[in-house]
């Protein structure tokens, strides 16, 4: 690991991290105010979609049930209605999701305030890298927000919007109460699926290995069922819909940590080869001169 020629203390380094989260901050608050300026796009074409029976993913899954010969999949309906029940509840919805969207833009900005924190750490091989591991970091959260948004929540919506315990109670949920549902099923997505830059981490410190990541396959399977079961309703086609690409996501992770072991064991071949040549070659000269 490259040593920088002058080594900073404990306090620069905390300096340096005040100035990473300040920045990343403000690119937060910079995103909420866009976020907030566009209220009625957000609030009518985003966060309320999901609501619509006509949404993209109760379309798709009607058409898919159709191919089967059967409407049991098509929604014409969702019975509850979103209302505020305090005064300050609506503009508190809308300062709250502006800060979530602020968030989710500025991800990105965030992830390079990171490297830039982590990157004296680093080797030089892995600081070419920046790049690649910004967009592929960023490009796994936004395909997991997606997966949230398009699949996770409409749903949990459907379910426990059209859920009753008897007719004559009627579901008229509190709006903070449907924005936290959908900002929190997106989010988790979107951090889920960093699994295989967390596990790309873990490697790199040599605190994983594929070989522990296979032997708890079975385990990590339970976990994602149960993870699978607290994100979804509690119904089997949807669990198996969101475990899917967490399964996929978690097999991908292996690949990864057996693909960085084996190239350190490259490195460290490499290097020894090149340490031992001087060597030879001395051993050879001496060898003639005798």
């Amino acid at each position: 690991m490259n040593k920088p020629k002058n080594e900073m203390s404990f306090l620069n380094h905390l300096e340096v991290l005040r100035w990473t989260l300040v920045r990343s901050a403000l690119a937060v608050f910079a995103g909420g105010i866009i976020a907030f300026i566009m209220k009625d796009f957000i609030f009518n074409s985003i966060l309320l979609a999901p609501k619509d029976p006509s949404f993209v993913t109760y379309r798709f899954l009607c058409s898919v049930s159709q191919s089967f010969g059967t409407n049991g999949l098509c929604i014409d309906e969702i019975p509850f209605i979103v209302q505020s029940r305090t005064m300050a509840g609506q503009f508190s919805a809308h300062i709250w999701t502006s800060i979530v969207f602020g968030f989710i833009m500025a991800f990105p900005f965030i992830v390079w305030e990171i490297w830039k924190f982590i990157k004296p750490a680093l080797f030089d091989a892995e600081k070419k890298n920046a790049k690649s591991f910004i967009t592929i970091t960023s490009f796994l959260f936004f395909v997991g927000i997606l997966f949230g948004y398009y699949v996770i929540t409409p749903l949990s919506i459907n379910f426990l919007g059209s859920y009753r315990v008897a007719d004559e109670v009627r579901n008229n949920f509190d709006l903070s109460s449907y924005t936290g549902l959908l900002k929190a099923s997106c989010l988790s997505s979107g951090f889920i699926f960093e699994l295989p830059i967390v596990i790309y981490f873990l490697t790199k410190m040599g605190l994983v290995t594929p070989e522990f990541l296979k032997e708890y396959r079975k385990y990590a399977l339970v976990m994602v069922l149960i993870l699978a079961a607290i994100i979804t309703p509690p119904d089997i086609i949807s669990q198996i819909i969101v475990a899917i690409p967490m399964v996929t996501l978690y097999e991908v992770s292996i690949r990864i940590s057996a693909r960085i072991i084996k190239n350190e064991k490259k490195k460290k071949e490499k290097e020894f080869k090149k340490t031992n040549k001087p060597s030879t070659t001395k051993k050879k000269r001496s060898n003639i001169q005798d």
